[in-house]
């Protein structure tokens, strides 16, 4: 049995009937990974998050292992037909704003204390300035009691997630990728025009085309290809692995221009197959340079391409998978 994401029901009736169980999870935060059917042994569970696959691991989860997303990569000839396609975009950035659902950090924010509501901005804004390591969860314990009595969450008797989990990854993380997203792209515009591409229409700024959102397999792809600059700003809940926006934009041929994540040092060279920004400064510099620079550009959107169809496709991460069931 496989499925993409882990699905505790499908692991119950294949525990019960002695079925081995292949999921392959590409969501993040994906709370199902919290349930108590994770332990059971017929579950083979590929995440692509190696911090939480060490989390994982330390609390005796033996049923998971790591493997990082991958892409669908275009031909060789695929490719060459790419520089018939006209540029359309200066800088594109596709992803959600989560400005649309259910906002539970709105709904919690009038209903918690004021020393809470002071605490959680202050580390909203910390965290905001440091990629690489998340202290959201650890630093909870002091506003807990006020964030359960805001919202009155109940986690399911069969999960393992502590609350503080719960809502550092569901909640707080969400909210701060919002405002980090919504920061980046109103500087960018500041200085460029820039094309986004979401599920949240109402967003707007000057020198900002919001084109709404736009289906995965027939519109993205182009997207991609018919911009100079893709932009990849990961969500917070995703600690070091590669999102699969990153792995989307390479594959497609885009010159990926994405935050620091510490697995992109495992498989791609910086400034050769991607490139990687440090702070909101070190971003507008970049593009403006990698605007001017077409030749340089053009030549890491090659290799980054390169490296996805060389050994980051579909077909190798399921053969992988196949090698280790």
């Amino acid at each position: 049995m496989f499925s993409v994401d882990f699905f505790p029901v499908i692991s119950r009736k294949c525990q019960k009937e002695k079925i081995r169980y292949v999921s392959w999870v590409y969501d993040s935060p994906h709370i199902m990974l919290y349930y108590e059917t994770v332990l059971n042994s017929c579950n083979h569970i590929y995440i692509f998050d190696r911090t939480l696959y060490l989390q994982l691991c330390s609390a005796g989860v033996s049923t998971v292992h790591y493997m990082p997303l991958a892409a669908d990569a275009d031909s060789p000839d695929d490719l060459e037909k790419r520089g018939e396609l006209p540029f359309l975009y200066d800088i594109s950035f596709v992803g959600s704003l989560y400005l649309e659902g259910e906002d539970y950090y709105g709904a919690m924010e009038p209903r918690l204390p004021d020393y809470a509501n002071g605490y959680l901005d202050g580390l909203i804004n910390a965290q905001m300035k440091i990629h690489g390591y998340n202290f959201i969860e650890e630093s909870l314990g002091p506003v807990i009691n006020d964030l359960d009595k805001a919202l009155h969450i109940s986690i399911p008797a069969e999960s393992m997630q502590t609350r503080e989990n719960f809502y550092a990854q569901c909640i707080i993380n969400r909210r701060i990728t919002a405002i980090e997203r919504m920061d980046i792209l109103d500087a960018i515009a500041q200085r460029h025009k820039i094309d986004l591409f979401t599920h949240y229409k109402g967003f707007t700024l000057p020198n900002l085309e919001n084109h709404g959102k736009v289906d995965y397999d027939t519109e993205m792809p182009r997207v991609m290809k018919q911009s100079k600059i893709n932009l990849n700003i990961t969500l917070r809940s995703i600690q070091s692995g590669i999102p699969l926006r990153a792995f989307d934009i390479m594959g497609e041929g885009g010159f990926l221009l994405s935050n620091f994540q510490a697995e992109f040092l495992d498989y791609f060279v910086p400034g050769k197959d991607f490139v990687y920004y440090e702070s909101k400064e070190d971003l507008l510099q970049k593009i403006d340079y990698y605007l001017a620079h077409e030749d340089e550009r053009m030549e890491i959107a090659k290799n980054g391409h390169e490296k996805i169809a060389a050994g980051h496709t579909y077909r190798h991460r399921v053969r992988e998978m196949l090698e280790r069931v």
